[in-house]
């Protein structure tokens, strides 16, 4: 099925109906899932009233203007080309969830209060590097700012909060239910608005009692808090795991930002990064960003049916992992592997070196080949730019690839279970018409097929390389195939020549180390028989 095709042209879809109509408010919609979601819901769901987007003032540029730009992404572009006219359905609200009352003035505060029936809050602060403050600031009191805005919608029939699959790591499977978190969310609150930075990074080793970033202890505290809301609001979290390139929608393989597995490809890519701990066995815990997306829009469409069916909206938090099952996915080891393959047939236009290394299940066998063939290559090219007058770069690039390393390698070095039976129970439940509009099912999919669209969408639509580019790229691939064998022969040659030449020696200085560890022996034993 052509997946542009409207409601319209594919019959009935009850998803739709349940959206015609309604007025949605969006944060976080001009983050990578945020799009996404936009963009299906104006065209998957045309007849809905409006979408409101929180949108904040961005290094001086205006909320109104931020939407003209917003609209200039490449997903929006089939659908602005079929209807241009759907972007009126859009407005933008001034606001920022780091602000007193979400920034929002009382006029806007009136408006969302008085008409909005279904939230969508996927704004977060999704850094893995970050201290706390910052994080418990966005992730954990923006969002009590959106629980206490959606307290005031009077027509609110489903809030859907965005989460994540590693909220709570410390257990060996996640299911579809509440947790508790470490702490008292109200409690952290005031120890951030009270506490100096000196303090509270003192304190964080502790308060995360071995979660592995302030990225994941803020959203266990968030679904903390948002539980405490439990009688007041029709909620439901979704945990969505690692997000990655589209597999069908908007676009193939389209993708932005460089967080997660997308970083380490471009870096393995440019033949920065030669080493990474990993187990190649465990599942690799990803899911599409459409499958993602179109389990919220799913998740939001049953919980507001339940509002609608009870006539109020106190119906208790509900859950669901947006997760695909171990079984049919692939594994770290065949990801990385079939990645690599296609790497070699769509290459980058620039390299430093030739695309290589392989994954290291012992982290010590891991530290020795990140020092060998990361950080001593680093300095001996750096030695090199600065010996010609040139700015040194390659060892704070290495520098910054063995953090952003050291944060992946704790969820490549486990074994995850997210069950997701109500995911799963959601989808079936669905006409034909709505699985396929609102496609989640992952049983049949080509994962090789995928991986190659991934490939060419970090290309295209991250580092601007078109199809145009590949035949200059593998003419450099290749340049650095031939450079990669000359260094490695060129390395051993030398290698076998300093032992050669020095091997006499060493056999010297071996013969007289022995014959004087023998001497000293037989004099210590000596002297020990006289006395």
């Amino acid at each position: 099925m052509d997946i542009l095709k409207s409601d319209a042209e594919c019959g009935e879809s009850e998803i739709a109906k349940f959206y015609a109509n309604k007025t949605i408010l969006i944060t976080g919609a001009t983050g990578f899932m945020g799009k996404v979601l936009v963009e299906k819901l104006l065209r998957s769901c045309g007849d809905l009233n409006v979408i409101y987007l929180l949108i904040r003032t961005k290094k001086g540029v205006d909320p109104s203007v931020r939407k003209e730009q917003y609209f200039k992404c490449v997903i929006f572009s089939k659908l602005l080309e079929k209807n241009p006219e759907i972007v009126d359905k859009v407005r933008v609200v001034k606001g920022d969830l780091l602000e007193p009352d979400l920034g929002l003035s009382a006029n806007d505060t009136n408006t969302l209060a008085s008409n909005v029936e279904v939230v969508f809050h996927c704004a977060a602060n999704v850094r893995f590097d970050q201290p706390l403050r910052p994080m418990v600031m966005m992730n954990v009191v923006g969002t009590l700012k959106v629980l206490r805005l959606a307290e005031k919608m009077r027509h609110l029939q489903a809030l859907v909060h965005v989460s994540t699959s590693y909220c709570q790591c410390n257990e060996s499977v996640l299911e579809e239910r509440a947790y508790p978190a470490p702490q008292n969310p109200y409690s952290i609150i005031e120890m951030v608005e009270t506490m100096d930075d000196a303090a509270l990074a003192e304190i964080t080793p502790k308060l995360l009692n071995g979660l592995p970033n302030t990225y994941a202890y803020s959203k266990a505290l968030s679904e903390d808090l948002i539980c405490r809301y439990n009688n007041k609001l029709p909620i439901i979290i979704t945990r969505p795991s690692i997000v990655t390139a589209a597999i069908h929608e908007p676009l193939p393989g389209w993708i932005e930002g460089v967080n997660g597995p997308t970083g380490l490809m471009i870096g393995a890519a440019r033949g920065v990064i030669r080493s990474m701990h990993c187990n190649p066995d465990y599942a690799s815990t990803v899911i599409p960003v459409d499958k993602a997306i179109n389990g919220m829009i799913l998740c939001g469409y049953q919980r507001g049916k339940v509002s609608q069916e009870k006539g109020d909206k106190q119906s208790g938090v509900e859950f669901c992992n947006l997760c695909i099952s171990s079984k049919a996915l692939m594994s770290w080891g065949d990801s990385i592997e079939t990645g690599r393959r296609f790497f070699y047939e769509t290459p980058l236009s620039f390299a430093l070196w030739y695309p290589g290394g392989s994954i290291k299940k012992n982290y010590y066998h891991h530290m020795f080949c990140v020092i060998f063939f990361h950080y001593l290559p680093a300095y001996f090219i750096d030695f090199w730019l600065l010996i010609f007058g040139q700015k040194p770069f390659l060892l704070n690039v290495q520098r910054k690839v063995s953090m952003g390393l050291k944060l992946l390698q704790y969820y490549t070095t486990k074994d995850w279970e997210f069950r997701n039976e109500r995911f799963q129970e959601m989808s079936s439940q669905l006409n034909r018409i709505d699985q396929d509009l609102f496609d989640t099912s992952v049983g049949q999919v080509n994962w090789e097929t995928y991986i190659s669209n991934y490939i060419v969408g970090m290309r295209t639509y991250i580092l601007g390389e078109s199809e145009a580019t590949l035949p200059h790229a593998r003419k450099v691939l290749r340049r650095l195939y031939i450079l990669d064998w000359v260094s490695k022969v060129l390395f051993w040659t030398l290698s076998f020549w300093f032992l050669w030449t020095h091997l006499d020696g060493f056999v010297e200085r071996g013969d007289a180390f022995i014959r004087t560890s023998l001497s000293n022996i037989y004099h210590d034993r000596n002297s020990t028989l006289l006395a």
